[in-house]
């Protein structure tokens, strides 16, 4: 490792071979936590390449715990969290609104690094045990038309660099790999990136991949639709602006999409929305991620039909049957 630091300190970029190579010993333990710390915190100071990227990703698929669910019919909501915004589960919130229309999910999410409450954070506090056995998750996404992989439990070296990045507490590489490598493999991702850099290298990704997918950026840095100002928004057919009027009917203040001090309170403000009981801003920035995401299927007329789709989830109670559900099937 000592050479690798080195011949990087020198702003050289690693080949994908090399990346690949790299990650793949950082997860058989053959670097020590405060070469990782190194490491990870290149990138840190300088843009990664689309070949480090690349080989990255390579590492993490070829360890990857191979997953199943007897279909790719799946929409999977995850942003690259690290934009430091402290927002309440918006993206995992939005899951069960698609959920309660009737599309399947594949949630993909980890605890968080650089923020109080991640996806799994508030996942495991809500009665969710998290597991990798596909009979199970199958049966989560056939009755609750939804299951979370809590992604250590697939990606070892995600379990190896964990208490690294949270030590650590800001944003690293890693938070650019995970939307990326989702073990179900899901055909329409609806990805939230916190730059726009990051937007451009995704969307040659993605582009390879040949899948339908929506790259979302809000313009002051929110890794999701935050309705707080424009969202631009990236498919494979090209890229446009949006206002927060014509995404969510309404501009948010950011102190209203607050996520709280602990896990607990970002818990207690999950259940809420999902009840029915969120504020005007809340449900605003919930309805329309979801509506993105149910717009990425392609099965909808326009992205107002999709929203149409995502009130009813939540206005009818169904974003939150699902719910029940998925933790009714934890026993």
């Amino acid at each position: 490792m000592k050479k690798i630091l080195q011949y990087l300190f020198e702003y050289k970029t690693l080949s994908r071979q090399k990346a690949n190579e790299v990650l793949l010993n950082m997860s058989s333990g053959q670097y020590n936590d405060a070469e990782i710390a190194a490491f990870m915190t290149v990138y840190l100071m300088r843009s990664i390449t689309i070949d480090e990227l690349n080989g990255f990703r390579d590492a993490l698929l070829e360890l990857c715990v191979q997953t199943a669910l007897g279909t790719t019919d799946l929409v999977d909501i995850v942003g690259t969290g690290g934009d430091g915004k402290n927002s309440f589960n918006i993206s995992t919130l939005a899951c069960f609104i698609v959920a309660g229309t009737g599309q399947k999910v594949a949630k993909h999410g980890n605890y968080g690094a650089s923020t109080i409450s991640g996806a799994s954070n508030v996942m495991e506090q809500l009665g969710y045990r998290f597991k990798q056995e596909q009979d199970a998750l199958s049966n989560e996404i056939d009755k609750a038309n939804i299951c979370f992989m809590h992604a250590p439990l697939f990606h070892p070296a995600l379990k190896v660099v964990g208490p690294i990045r949270k030590q650590l507490g800001v944003r690293t590489f890693f938070n650019m790999l995970g939307p990326m490598v989702n073990p179900a493999n899901p055909d329409y991702p609806l990805i939230g990136v916190y730059n726009l850099e990051m937007a451009r290298i995704y969307n040659y990704l993605l582009q390879a991949s040949g899948k339908s997918y929506t790259i979302i950026h809000s313009l002051d840095g929110y890794d999701e639709i935050s309705l707080t100002s424009d969202t631009k928004v990236i498919t494979k057919d090209g890229e446009a602006i949006y206002s927060a009027i014509e995404l969510g009917k309404k501009m948010v203040m950011p102190e209203a999409i607050y996520g709280g001090n602990s896990v607990e309170e970002s818990a207690s403000i999950f259940l809420k929305i999902l009840q029915g009981e969120g504020t005007w801003s809340q449900n605003a920035v919930v309805l329309a991620n979801a509506a993105m995401a149910l717009n990425v299927t392609g099965k909808y007329a326009s992205y107002q039909a999709a929203y149409q789709a995502a009130v009813e989830s939540l206005e009818t109670g169904a974003a939150y049957q699902s719910f029940q559900k998925l933790i009714a099937l934890q026993s």
